[in-house]
C-alpha cells in the first residue's frame, strides 16, 4: 500500500498572500490543524499549522524577551520570533520546510517520517504540483477498514488450536516449551509458565487474533525470574 491509495485527494489549502485570520477560521471550518500552503501554480510553499500560531502577541503568548534572552538568541532569532508573533500573512509565519513524500511512498516509510519528524500530516507531491495529503486520520481509516474484514476461521477446535500453536511459534520472543493450548468451542485456553510477564500479555494477543478465537482464558503463571515470584492464574 501506497500515499496514493490512501491519501486524501479533496485539500484544503491556503495562498501564501492569505490573511492569517482566514487561514485560522478555514482550520477551524474544516476542523483540521493544519494546512498546506500552495502558490498560484499549485507548488507546494509551505504549511501553516497550530503549532506555527501558539506565541502570538495576541493572546500574550510571545515568547519573553529579557535582556538574557535577547543575548542568547541574537539579533536575527529575535526578529524571527517578531515576525511569527506579529505577522498577518501565512507566508510571514508558515514552516517552509515542509517534508514531501511521491504517490509512490510506500505508508511504511510515510509512518517512519511522521514519527522521526513528530508530524501529522505529509503533503503528496508529484511533478511539483501538490496531489493530496496522508494525514494520521487517513492511516487511521485504512486502520479500521482493514480491522472491520472477517478472515475465514478455522474448522473445528482441533484446527483452531493448531493455528494458535503456529502463530505463538511464529514469534520468537514466545517461548511454547512450558505453555500448553486447549480449544473448546472456539474458546482457547492458555496454561503454563513464562519468566518474561510483556511475553505472557503478547502470548495472549498473539493467540485473539487467529480467525475464529471467540475468546482467550488466560492461565499462563508470570515467575519473576529474579525473585522466584509468581503471579498469574
Amino acid at each position: 500500500m501506497q500515499a496514493s491509495d490512501i491519501m486524501t485527494r479533496t485539500l484544503v489549502t491556503v495562498r501564501p498572500d492569505a490573511a492569517i485570520a482566514d487561514a485560522i477560521r478555514l482550520m477551524l471550518e474544516q476542523h483540521v490543524s493544519g494546512l498546506p500552503v500552495v502558490d498560484a501554480g499549485g507548488g507546494l510553499a509551505g504549511i501553516v499549522t497550530e503549532g506555527d500560531l501558539l506565541r502570538r502577541v495576541e493572546t500574550g503568548t510571545e515568547r519573553p524577551r529579557s535582556a538574557w534572552r535577547q543575548f542568547l538568541r541574537g539579533p536575527s532569532r529575535l526578529a524571527e520570533d517578531y515576525i511569527r508573533s506579529h505577522g498577518r500573512k501565512v507566508a510571514e509565519v508558515m514552516s517552509t520546510e515542509v517534508e514531501s513524500v511521491a504517490p509512490s511512498t510506500p505508508i511504511e516509510a510515510i509512518v517512519e517520517l511522521m514519527e522521526k519528524r513528530r508530524i501529522k500530516r505529509v503533503p503528496v507531491v508529484e511533478d511539483g504540483r501538490l496531489v493530496g495529503v496522508v494525514s494520521r486520520a487517513d492511516l487511521l481509516r485504512v486502520l479500521e477498514r482493514e480491522l472491520a474484514q472477517v478472515a475465514v476461521p478455522a474448522s473445528g477446535d482441533a484446527a483452531l488450536r493448531d493455528q494458535v500453536i503456529e502463530a505463538l511459534r511464529q514469534q520468537p520472543w514466545i517461548g511454547l516449551a512450558r505453555v500448553t493450548v486447549l480449544a473448546v468451542d472456539g474458546m482457547i485456553c492458555l496454561k503454563g509458565v513464562v519468566y518474561d510477564e510483556p511475553a505472557r500479555r503478547a502470548m495472549l494477543v498473539a493467540a485473539e487474533n487467529v480467525p475464529g478465537v471467540r475468546g482467550v482464558e488466560d492461565q499462563v503463571q508470570y515467575i519473576d525470574p529474579a525473585g522466584s515470584m509468581m503471579y498469574g492464574a
